[in-house]
């Protein structure tokens, strides 16, 4: 939970939200740089939620919307889904919604529903599935911005927590942790070069400074590339599994608008 006048306005726009759509929040989390650990001194907060309307609307002839979304305003970027969206996206191991779901920071939470949201979310993990979204992710931002001899040196991080993220899937075969320095301190070898400039840059990045374009950082690059071009070749050994049956998936949800009392 993030305290003082940012925590109330986000607990206050939560709450809005709800009175406004007439629907209830059931878990809202931190899901950007903030959550990650490496969050520059103008970074939104990045809120994201899943909400339950009531049993009514569930029964509609007409389906509601099932995205809420806020416009950005005041370092506020708010946006969440519906329980039966996010439901639908996990049984396909959506990398974002199992990623909210253990966010070190949560703004909102209903325990016994999210807990058994969470509890579900293990048998829809797809390691394969997992790395193919980290895997485009990393080797989007690698192409896009760090290549030549300079830089942008802060899109070094947005390269390396998702490669880190792939290898955390393939040494322990479940989801990776948000938390960057969780990654660093356990998949990086204390006395690596690359471990040493990755604790530098985030050094400088938590203290503030301004990271524009720079020399590449050569003991990085090379390991970038070569985790890059390794993973490549090991994603069609990734474990393909995650499958939820529908009525399990059916259960939960029951039981979620039994339990929000919107039933």
């Amino acid at each position: 939970m993030i305290s003082g006048d940012i925590g109330r306005q986000i607990a206050e726009e939560l709450k809005r939200i709800e009175q406004d759509e007439n629907v209830k929040i059931l878990y809202a989390c931190e899901s950007g740089s903030r959550a990650w650990g490496f969050p520059s001194t103008d970074s939104d907060y990045d809120v994201r939620f899943i909400y339950i309307r009531s049993q009514a609307d569930y029964l509609s002839v007409f389906d509601k919307r099932d995205v809420i979304e806020r416009p950005i305003s005041n370092d506020l970027d708010i946006n969440g889904w519906d329980l039966k969206k996010a439901l639908k996206l996990m049984s396909k191991s959506n990398p974002s919604l199992l990623e909210w779901l253990q966010s070190p920071i949560v703004y909102k939470e209903e325990p016994s529903i999210t807990g058994n949201i969470r509890e579900l979310s293990k048998s829809a993990f797809s390691p394969r599935a997992c790395l193919y979204h980290y895997m485009h992710m990393a080797k989007g931002n690698f192409r896009m911005y760090l290549q030549g001899d300079q830089v942008k040196i802060k899109k070094y991080f947005y390269v390396l927590r998702p490669v880190l993220a792939c290898e955390w899937m393939e040494r322990f075969n479940k989801m990776p942790p948000m938390e960057f320095e969780v990654l660093v301190d356990t998949l990086l070898p204390e006395s690596s070069p690359v471990r040493k400039e990755v604790r530098h840059l985030l050094d400088r990045k938590k203290s503030g400074e301004e990271m524009d374009e720079e020399p590449k950082i050569f003991a990085i690059h090379e390991y970038l590339e070569d985790r890059l071009a390794a993973l490549e070749r090991a994603a069609s050994g990734f474990e393909a599994s995650g499958q939820i049956g529908s009525e399990a998936l059916d259960d939960l949800f029951r039981s979620a608008l039994r339990e929000s009392g919107s039933s």
